[in-house]
């Protein structure tokens, strides 16, 4: 689309920070105003559409804006209803990858131990959930009240943490890694080199693959972009 605006800004009212375009509020799908708590992550979405199209008249589309998306779908996909969300993210905790275990080589198995496991102990002693572990292809079925406790701290975080929970944690595969980058316990490299563990491991031993490259960028950029709105939502970061 054409960009029709000169400057993007930040109003602040009483129901926390709007973006003006031109000084006209801007409006999500249903008409209402995009309205955010934290005044940085306000000023973040401003800069984004001010750099967006590089000019009035310039061409864009909504990959230039992701924050504004994330803002979106926590105001108006979670926000009014988040049971359904909670319930998707934390599913991946049945089946979380620092759980399924290789049996060779020695190399890649010390490697997830080392690596992995401190996550798990975090997990067992932060939020209650101790995790079963399993190699090769077996399933692991975890404990009732771990699967509770691990829905529990989902459904604890705000529409915001959701929102970017909602793309770390399939792109990562593992409910514990992304509970721990919303905790602000890792930052969104490390848990992208954790999350790829195994395949990263593959890539030293026999060499790269150019879609894969591709792929693992795609991942790494989403899981940055959910640490990055996670930490703009904290008004006191």
């Amino acid at each position: 689309m054409k960009r029709f605006w000169d400057d993007a800004t930040v109003h602040p009212t009483e129901a926390g920070y709007e973006i003006l375009l031109d000084g006209k509020p801007m409006r999500l799908p249903s008409g209402a105003k995009l309205v955010v708590s934290a005044p940085r992550l306000a000023m973040a979405i401003a800069g984004e559409w001010q750099a967006a199209g590089g000019g009035k008249g310039g061409n864009m589309t909504f990959a230039d804006t992701p924050l504004t998306r994330l803002g979106g779908t926590a105001i108006e996909r979670i926000a009014p209803d988040p049971a359904q969300t909670i319930d998707a993210i934390a599913r991946y905790g049945e089946t979380d990858l620092l759980c399924y275990r290789a049996e060779t080589p020695d190399a890649l198995v010390q490697r997830q131990h080392l690596l992995w496991g401190p996550w798990l102990d975090w997990a067992a002693v932060t939020l209650d959930a101790p995790l079963r572990v399993t190699t090769g292809i077996g399933y692991a079925k975890q404990h009732h009240d771990t699967v509770v406790a691990l829905r529990r701290a989902v459904a604890s975080q705000t529409p915001d943490v959701l929102a970017a929970l909602g793309i770390a944690v399939p792109a990562l595969g593992s409910l514990v890694l992304g509970l721990a980058l919303a905790a602000g316990e890792m930052d969104g490299e490390t848990a992208f080199t954790l999350g790829a563990l195994d395949e990263l491991f593959q890539a030293e031993q026999w060499g790269e693959d150019d879609e894969a490259v591709h792929r693992r960028a795609g991942i790494r950029s989403d899981i940055l972009l959910a640490e990055r709105y996670i930490v703009l939502t904290r008004r006191d970061g």
